[in-house]
């Protein structure tokens, strides 16, 4: 039996490390599709205060026009670094007819971040992470569609690209 020891560590190393490889997030259901949209109170952060006020409600801009929820993290490297100037390029496309709200999840230095890809969508904090937990996330960055419904019509776990964001948000328009 002893001398079995070290294949048994190797096999169970091996699983491990097969298990811990990153999923398809995207493979994983969500099952918030087709219901209602989860509301949310945040303060909004402090380059968006002059034009959306000092916190945003999701329920007041319901129903005016589809949304996307994004979540992200400055320390999400590097996916979050990566969709960051494709989420600013389809906003700057989408913003009369999509609504962006942007959560900061509980950042450490978010403004950085925000000055980095000159980021112009309106930006919240959400310091305990409460509204990925009502969404279901799976981790950042993650991106939600709100149809004009108000209901989650769309889900997608990790960075999109340009057309990634052209086929979420085609699905409300």
């Amino acid at each position: 039996m002893r001398r079995f020891w070290p294949l048994i560590v190797l096999a169970l190393g091996g699983l491990f490390w097969w298990g811990m490889q990153r999923p398809d997030m995207n493979a994983l259901p969500s099952v918030l599709i087709g219901r209602p949209a989860p509301d949310f109170t945040l303060p909004v952060m402090f380059p968006y205060r002059a034009s959306w006020g000092q916190s945003f409600q999701l329920s007041k801009h319901l129903g005016k026009k589809p949304v996307i929820v994004n979540i992200w993290a400055s320390w999400c490297k590097p996916a979050c670094y990566d969709e960051a100037p494709h989420l600013q390029a389809a906003w700057q496309e989408y913003q009369d007819r999509v609504l962006f709200i942007v959560i900061d999840a509980q950042e450490q230095d978010g403004l950085t971040f925000i000055r980095l890809f000159g980021l112009a969508f309106p930006q919240v904090f959400d310091p305990l992470g409460t509204v990925g937990v009502d969404y279901g996330m799976y981790g950042v960055p993650e991106t939600l569609l709100i149809n004009r419904e108000d209901r989650v019509a769309g889900r997608h776990a990790d960075p999109l690209d340009p057309a990634g964001f052209d086929k979420l948000i085609q699905k409300v328009l």
